[in-house]
């Protein structure tokens, strides 16, 4: 198997990046498998020192078939440093499993993503494979499609990231044009569509709406597994656009996913899971939200 090139992306969080690091080691085909690492550099002299300590780090890893670094003399950002980098490592390798500094994975990861991206290379419908599902009480299949992307764990090829439409404003102009605003909001229970508002109007800069956005105007279906491969110890507040909640916290798989044997098509239940979940978490947000105004002014 040829297998894909991991692009990991970091900035200045030691304690992050040591723990998605060595869970990445642990993976089966990580000697077999090319380590790229993006360090960005730093967006003022206060992080100059952690900035510096990461560096330092990335240095000493091993455990892979080769590693190569590129440290970023100035601070692209993550989203300008994502969509640079997984561009760059497309036009090279064709393939990338993209993984960031907060994202603790599961010793099944990589043989997952790989045999994801082989069986289903030749198929157009697919977009990318994703690692991280939700902490869901409902039973899931093995694995199971959703129509869109998605942004914790992933890997895709050069055609699905040619699907890839940066301007955030033409995005959102198609959605409002074609009137699907509602199911790209998930039946409503989650605001993507403000959130490509916001990162129109310069209130965030994510990357991850305007790839959720691209494969969902293009009409394509990412892999999910039905046990998780990642899980995200960055929403402590320490990372780009995450709150300190624990909402996302999952049990990784203990055992290799199987890939294949399933039709490619959104999975209702899959989806009426994720609503009723994405529902169930916003809820607690607003509630924890309106808690600390409240603190705030006690």
């Amino acid at each position: 198997m040829n297998l894909a090139p991991i692009a990991l992306f970091t900035y200045n969080r030691l304690w992050h990046t040591r723990q998605t690091v060595e869970a990445l080691i642990k993976n089966e085909l990580a000697q077999r498998s090319d380590l790229i690492i993006y360090a960005d550099g730093p967006q003022n002299d206060t992080a100059r020192n952690s900035v510096a300590e990461v560096r330092k780090y990335i240095r000493t890893i091993d455990g892979f078939k080769s590693i190569r670094i590129v440290e970023r003399k100035n601070n692209a950002g993550l989203a300008n440093a994502i969509i640079t980098g997984v561009s760059e490592l497309i036009d090279e390798f064709g393939r990338v499993i993209v993984m960031e500094d907060d994202l603790v994975s599961s010793p099944h990861l990589l043989k997952f993503m790989n045999d994801g991206l082989a069986y289903y290379e030749a198929e157009d419908r697919v977009v990318s494979i994703h690692a991280y599902t939700y902490p869901l009480k409902e039973k899931l299949p093995e694995t199971f499609f959703l129509k869109g992307a998605d942004c914790w764990g992933w890997a895709t090829w050069k055609r699905g990231w040619d699907v890839f439409e940066p301007d955030g404003s033409k995005l959102l102009a198609q959605i409002k044009a074609k009137k699907l605003a509602k199911c790209f909001d998930m039946d409503g229970v989650h605001p993507y569509t403000k959130m490509l508002k916001d990162q129109v109007t310069g209130k965030n800069n994510s990357w991850a709406v305007r790839w959720y956005a691209s494969a969902f105007l293009s009409n394509k279906l990412t892999l999910y597994p039905g046990r998780c491969l990642v899980r995200n110890i960055g929403t402590d507040s320490s990372g780009t656009h995450c709150e300190n909640v624990n909402y996302y916290d999952v049990s990784l798989a203990d055992q290799a996913v199987q890939i294949g044997g399933i039709d490619i098509v959104e999975s209702k239940a899959a989806r009426k899971a994720f609503q009723k979940y994405m529902k169930s978490t916003r809820r607690k947000q607003i509630k924890s939200r309106i808690e600390r105004i409240v603190d705030y002014f006690l």
